[in-house]
Parts: C-alpha cells; structure tokens; sequence
C-alpha cells in the first residue's frame, strides 16, 4: 500500500498529541473518557457556540481551551450508536480525518456515553481513515496545490477499551483496504499506461503474496476458442491477456468460489464509437477486473480459510483495419455462435469466453462476475446501487447481505425466456444486443448463456465503480467498488 497515516492503539489514558477528536452522539453527549481531554463545561460551551447536533458523520474544529494542553479539538457526530452500521463507522472514520489535514500527530478518544465500541467498529473507524486518505496523484510533478489536502503524514492514535483486540481487527480491515486501494489504483491508471500486458504485469505481483498466477497469452486462447475475447481485441496493437489467480486458503480440496472479471482497459466502442464527450472515462471500463484483482489481494493478505479462483478477460477495444465489424459472427469456447450487432456490447463478448473458462475448468461452487457492463442500469438505479442479476435466490440473498452491511449496496433485478428471447437471430446462435428497452437485463441474459447449472450472479457496477458519488471514505473518481462487498461476503459464507 502507497503511503498512508500510521495508525495505533491504545488504552484510554491521558493524551499526549496536541489534536484531540472526540465522538459526540446525537444529543451532544461524550464519554467519561472523553471529559477527562476536556470538561463537561467547556464541552457544552462548544456544542453550543457552533450549534453542533451530533448527526453522523457532522464534525466541528475548534481551538482547544486554554486550560488543556491541546491546541485543537475536534468533535465527531455518531448520531444514534443504537443504530450503527460498519459502513457508519467508516464514514465517522473518514469524517474525522477530512477535520484534520495537514495535522501531523492526533489523538482520537474512540468512545461514547453508555455505549460498548467493539472491536471490529474499532477497525472499521479505522478502515475509514485510510480510505479516506487515498489520493491518486502519481503522475502529479507538484504535490499538494491547488489546496489538495495531505493525509499521508499523519500519525494516528486511536484510544480504546482493549487495544490488543482492536489491533487484532484492524489486521483484517487494513488488508481489504489494500485491496480497495489497489483496485482504486488500476482504475485511476490512464489507458497509455495500464494496458492488458501491464494489467497483467500488475496482477503477477500477487505472487508475493503465495497467489499462484497463469497469464495466457492470444496464442493459449485462440487453442481454446476464444473468439468472442479474441474478436473484441483485434482492432488493438496491444495483444489480450487471461489472467488466472488461485487462492488456496482452505486445509481441504473444497471446489473453490470464483469471481470473474471484465478487463478492457480501455473502450472506444470499436467502429460503433463512442461519441467524444466522457470518452476519457473508459480507461475505467476494467472496474471489475480490478475489483477481482482487489479482492484477490485481500482474500490473500489476511490469509482467508477458503478457495478462490479468479479469472479476468483483458483486452483493448480499439479501431484499425482489423477491428470487428458490425455484422460479424464469432464462435465462443462454448461452441456458441454470436453475431456482433454493436462492437460497444464488447463487455458481454470478454465475459462469455472468461465465464465458460472458468466454469468449464474449475467447477466452482458459484461463480460472480463483475463488469462495468452498461449505461443502462445508471438509468434504472442511478449511482448509489448495482444491478444485482442471479439464477439462484440463496446467492442473491447473500450478496445483498454483504451489500447492506458493507454500505456497497446492490439491488436484485429480473431475469426470464421473455428477455431472453430478444438475444435471438437469424444468422447465429445470439446476437449481441437486443433492442432499446432492459439493456442491463438483456446483457444479464446474455451472461447467462455461458454459465450453465452453476450458482451464478452478474454485477453490473456501470454506476458505482467510476465517477460514483463522493462520501466521507471515498474522494476518489475510481471507488474501488465491489472489494469490500465480496471480501465480506467470503467472510460471512465460507469462512467458519
């Protein structure tokens, strides 16, 4: 992980940093911990003054009195600690750093009145700071203008009940928040330099981690039948890669879960192109390759107890005299014959070959897929939900479970033969698209077509994975969507 606050735990005790944050619940009332930093009187002086309500997430900054030995204190709405999430705890962790840029040591007194903070809402405010901490500035020659705000320095002291067990916890949290940052990373890399052979090179450093990694090559996948992969990567000079990670955290020979990821790292539309307007946002359109990367990295870093495989398709879509042309016909691994409608349905054609691979090869027990696959599930569920497509009611119920407490919320949308229908032809087995109305769904149906009998569900992270809404733990054009989500789905599911 790029540089970050370090962060700390300890008992509560008296402070030694010059900046204090403090939590407040929503009647403005802070812990005993908390009045012995600063007293109940002058408190009160504070909220008042600033007419602090203690709503979660809501922060004041003020100069300390002068009878502290502190120079600033800040003060942390929790709202109603009867209510809390772990995403809440994230936003007050995120909420608490945006306070203090610039601030070098801080003290943060993690307690409230009359309530019991565990251990893992300890890391999980935690987990907050560092996500919140994340900037991609990496080809910047000047750091920090324009007023942009530096986190990085910072050393963090966070006081608990039991520092052992919330350090303990925080172990786990700050692994999926390598993952969520290095699936930030691929995101925000611009195509000239994140391309399918450096994506993979990216994906080939997992092995330090004991990830075992197999890149193919064009040649390993024209031997499979690829053509649906292949033909969306032939109007690129920068050749398709598959890339193959396997996690083998479990003692036993369990079939391993499987997530699936779309890899173009850059789309044009092919000769059906895009128009020029937000063209530049489809170095994102690997979000889900990325999100599998992550997730990958995590599962390995805190040593999960489970078998994972993880196959992403990777390839360029661009325009030359051998790009793929409208009308054409492409034969998938599956046998199954595709006419190209639209060379801007390319997504659908990566995952067909990189589901069947995987499915065909690995046997999982489930498979789950992610892709920034399209425009119109932003239209059905706007940017704070992704489309949620499963042919089996116990996944999908699980993933909107990790959903709801991750805060990475999906929403469950339909399948069915009158969808489905709209994908035949004429001239082939499918065709790539299928009119105007249900888009993400028709796309879903696709999908469906390459993943036989197994538990299957479909991400489609168009709207949450690039350009999604700002919160307090995430400032970043690339959120790194679907991490956090999956990890804690493997945690809830496959890890007793």
């Amino acid at each position: 992980m790029s540089k970050r606050p370090s962060i700390s735990f300890a008992k509560h005790a008296p402070i030694e940093g010059k900046t204090a944050i403090l939590l407040a619940n929503a009647e403005g009332k802070i812990s005993a911990e908390a009045e012995s930093v600063i007293g109940a009187d002058a408190l009160s002086r504070i909220i008042n003054v600033s007419d602090f309500k203690g709503k979660l997430a809501s922060g004041i900054s003020t100069i300390a009195p002068a009878d502290t030995q502190l120079d600033r204190l800040v003060l942390i709405g929790a709202g109603d600690p009867d209510k809390l999430k772990a995403d809440d705890w994230l936003k007050m962790g995120g909420a608490a750093l945006a306070k203090v840029a610039g601030v070098k040591d801080i003290s943060i007194v993690l307690a409230l009145p009359d309530t019991q903070i565990s251990d893992t809402s300890a890391a999980d405010f935690a987990l907050g700071i560092l996500l919140r901490s994340y900037s991609f500035n990496k080809y910047k020659t000047k750091k920090n203008r324009d007023g942009e705000k530096d986190y990085r320095s910072a050393r963090i002291t966070i006081h608990v009940a039991d520092p052992q067990a919330a350090k303990k916890a925080f172990a786990q949290a700050e692994a999926v928040a390598e993952g969520v940052v290095l699936a930030r990373d691929l995101v925000n890399e611009p195509a000239n330099m994140l391309g399918p052979i450096e994506f993979a090179e990216r994906i080939e450093e997992l092995k330090k981690l004991d990830v075992k990694v197999e890149i193919l090559s064009e040649k390993d996948m024209k031997k499979l039948g690829m053509g649906s992969l292949l033909g969306v990567a032939q109007g690129s000079t920068r050749p398709a890669r598959l890339a193959v990670m396997h996690w083998n955290g479990s003692k036993g020979k369990d079939q391993p879960i499987a997530f699936v990821g779309k890899g173009v790292t850059f789309d044009s539309g092919g000769l059906s192109i895009k128009t020029a307007g937000g063209m530049e946002e489809m170095k994102g359109d690997m979000g889900g390759a990325a999100a599998v990367t992550g997730l990958m990295h995590a599962l390995a870093t805190r040593k999960a107890k489970v078998n994972v495989v993880g196959v992403i398709g990777i390839v360029e879509n661009m325009i030359n005299g051998d790009a793929q042309r409208p009308g054409d016909i492409v034969t998938s691994m599956s046998g199954q014959t595709i006419e190209v409608l639209n060379t801007d349905a390319e997504g659908r054609l990566v995952l067909a070959d990189a589901l069947y691979y995987c499915n065909d090869r690995f046997k999982p027990k489930l498979m789950i897929n992610l892709a920034t696959l399209t425009g119109a599930i932003m239209i059905a569920l706007g940017l704070h939900h992704a489309g949620l497509f499963s042919n089996n009611d116990e996944l999908a119920g699980q993933l909107l479970e990790a959903g709801q407490a991750t805060g990475e919320k999906l929403w469950r949308m339909p399948l069915g033969p009158e969808y489905d229908k709209l994908l035949d032809t004429k001239n082939a087995d499918m065709k790539n698209i299928g009119g105007r109305y249900g888009g993400a769904i028709i796309a879903a149906q696709f999908l469906q077509r390459f993943v036989g009998d197994t538990p299957w569900a479909h991400l489609d992270i168009a709207a949450t994975a690039i350009g999604a809404p700002t919160n307090e733990y995430s400032q970043s054009w690339a959120s790194g969507f679907g991490v956090r989500l999956l990890d804690r789905f493997v945690q809830d599911n496959f890890e007793g």
